[in-house]
């Protein structure tokens, strides 16, 4: 169960029909784009573990920081069983540390809720958190994994996000943390699961231009990547090893953001030739719940346009 007042004990921590009409947003590197000055965006990401936002979101988060917009990373597990040699508090604080340094090298915020990796339940008590903490970030973009997934904190984890989307616009549900007056856009990022049904882009953001620090803020996580998390075997002499910049270009040349095949027609549709010279992106799926957005809207919400609201 989570208790608001005991938030983050180790630290800080859109496929929907658009007025009847199908739509599919692509993104890509644009030379002119939007910026944030007088009305910044608001973005929370909220994964179940210390990591998952970095790998799914890094590089979009981070276009989105360099225009002035403000984006907060949460895990709803401190991820204190994710290692194959230490657990319990130590390792929770230790990758609390690791997603505050990557978060510093994105330019955002991040929280660590203080519930056990492997335990979190779509209860009551949980759904009233991820309610307050998406209205306390007054988010415009509210961003998770889908529902049908391996883990059973990633499931749950979109259950809570899912079912806080209507309610963070109640009034008299959590009442001490004033309700938002307009439902915040919901988005999905991508999976590999196929059934009930496979992941489908609706908004793709080309991430070349800051694929260098999504892998800079990615190599911070040394538990995950070098230590191999709940998957290695126990022995440390199979930690990648080496010097800080050898670990680096074996993270980078393991960790591929490449645009698969099967999104290079909505590059195309959306930018022409221009799309070619994209290689590295991210993507999302519009979830049913939330606000429709419009076009317009979209465009706004995604600055990377040439033509996005100046």
């Amino acid at each position: 169960m989570i208790k608001p007042e005991r938030l983050s004990r180790f630290g800080h921590s859109f496929v929907v029909a658009l007025a009847g009409v199908a739509t599919t947003v692509v993104l890509g590197l644009m030379p002119k784009v939007a910026t944030a000055q007088d009305n910044p965006l608001r973005i929370i990401a909220i994964g179940a573990h210390p990591d998952d936002c970095e790998f799914r979101v890094g590089g979009t988060a981070a276009k989105w920081a360099k225009l002035g917009h403000k984006v907060k990373f949460v895990s709803t597990t401190n991820g204190d069983i994710g290692h194959s040699i230490i657990a319990g508090g130590p390792l929770a604080r230790r990758r609390t540390e690791e997603v505050k340094a990557a978060a510093k090298i994105l330019g955002i915020e991040t929280q660590v809720l203080d519930i056990h990796d492997g335990e979190i339940m779509p209860t009551l008590e949980n759904r009233k958190t991820i309610v307050r903490l998406i209205r306390e970030w007054k988010a415009d973009i509210v961003i998770t994994n889908r529902p049908n997934d391996y883990h059973p904190d990633h499931r749950y984890t979109s259950i809570l996000v899912q079912d806080a989307a209507f309610m963070v616009t109640v009034p008299f549900i959590c009442p001490d943390t004033p309700h938002l007056r307009r439902n915040p856009v919901f988005l999905y990022w991508p999976d590999r699961f196929q059934k009930p049904i496979p992941f489908k882009p609706d908004i793709v953001v080309g991430i070349d231009d800051v694929l260098e620090q999504k892998y800079r803020a990615l190599h911070c996580l040394v538990s995950q990547i070098y230590e191999r998390g709940a998957g290695g075997d126990g022995n440390p002499d199979h930690f990648i090893k080496g010097s800080d910049e050898e670990r680096f270009t074996w993270l980078r040349r393991r960790r591929r953001y490449r645009v698969p095949e099967a999104w290079r027609p909505l590059l195309a549709e959306y930018y022409g030739d221009e799309a070619k010279p994209v290689e590295n992106a991210e993507a999302f799926e519009i979830c049913e719940y939330g606000r429709r957005p419009s076009r317009e809207e979209l465009k706004r919400l995604f600055p990377f346009f040439p033509d996005s609201p100046k």
